[in-house]
C-alpha cells in the first residue's frame, strides 16, 4: 500500500479556491482570525529564531542525513509533548497552580512546533 501524501492529491486542488472563498463566506470573523492566529504564530517563529538561530532545532547537525533529520523531529516531538503534557494538566485535570503563561501560549507552540517539523521533514530547516 503506498504511504498516503497530501501533496500527491491533485484531485482536491482545484477545489481549494472555491471551498476558501464558500468557507470565509459562511464563518467571516472565524477564518479572519484564523488568518490573525497564523500571522502572530509566524512573527512569533521569526522572534524566536532571531534569538536562537537554527541549530537548536537542527540539534547541532547540518540536518544532512536521515538520522540527523530523525533527531531534529525527535527534539521537536519531545517540545510539543511537553507542551501537550502542561495543557494536559492546566486544562483537563484543572490543575491552577501550573499557570505560569496563558494556556494560548502552550497551543500555539503545539502548532508552531508542528510547522517547524513539516520544515524539518521537506528539507528546508536554515535554508
Amino acid at each position: 500500500m503506498a504511504k498516503f501524501n497530501l501533496e500527491n492529491v491533485t484531485e482536491v486542488k482545484p477545489n481549494v479556491a472555491i471551498v476558501t472563498k464558500k468557507i470565509e463566506k459562511e464563518w467571516p470573523e472565524m477564518t479572519k482570525e484564523f488568518k490573525a492566529i497564523q500571522r502572530e504564530q509566524y512573527e512569533l517563529f521569526c522572534i524566536k529564531q532571531n534569538d536562537y538561530g537554527t541549530g537548536n532545532i537542527a540539534m547541532g547537525t547540518m540536518l544532512d542525513t536521515p538520522d540527523n533529520i530523525r533527531l531534529s523531529l525527535t527534539g521537536l516531538i519531545v517540545r510539543m509533548n511537553d507542551k501537550i503534557n502542561r495543557l494536559l494538566n492546566l486544562v483537563v485535570k484543572n490543575d491552577e497552580k501550573a499557570q505560569n503563561e496563558p494556556i494560548t501560549d502552550s497551543f500555539m507552540d503545539v502548532s508552531v512546533y508542528g510547522i517547524m517539523s513539516q520544515i524539518v521533514s521537506k528539507g528546508k530547516w536554515g535554508k
